[in-house]
């Protein structure tokens, strides 16, 4: 029994896929909740057109990801913080204020979705961090801890 997947099943695949089930699986358990849909002629042709459209705009979303990420490599990002005599900061710099520093700079970039290279940060210099802005777009920048 064929049918597309609404949504993401454990061990069998993600939504939007085309899948063969068993019959009293689809019947009895994906179909009823909401799982699945019964993969019809109609329903295949619909879910082509849905694919299509999909592929569409990811396309553009990886194109405009990519700008973004030559952009990122591009700038310069400092952080000011308060330091002691000895280049020690007051606290650490994490991802929040990383991310706070970018929008700053005018990038719109989720703090879930950076990763500094050795965090936290204690100490005035220059870091490296990591930026996945899209699914296989990921950009590594570096950044400056100044004191104020």
């Amino acid at each position: 029994m064929e049918v597309i997947l609404k949504k993401n099943v454990d061990k069998l695949g993600y939504a939007n896929d085309l899948v063969n089930v068993k019959p009293g699986y689809g019947r009895n358990f994906l179909i009823p909740q909401g799982y699945a849909v019964l993969a019809t002629p109609s329903a295949k042709k619909a879910h082509e057109e849905v694919m299509r459209q999909k592929s569409h705009k990811e396309s553009k979303l990886i194109s405009e990801a990519q700008e973004l990420a030559t952009r990122l490599a591009a700038s310069s990002i400092s952080i000011a913080t308060k330091a002691g005599d000895n280049g020690k900061i007051f606290g650490s710099v994490n991802t929040v204020q990383l991310a706070e520093a970018l929008r700053k700079e005018g990038f719109d970039i989720d703090r879930k979705s950076l990763k500094i290279k050795d965090e936290p940060i204690k100490e005035i210099g220059t870091f490296e961090a990591e930026a996945n802005l899209f699914k296989g777009v990921k950009q590594t920048f570096n950044f400056e801890i100044v004191s104020e």
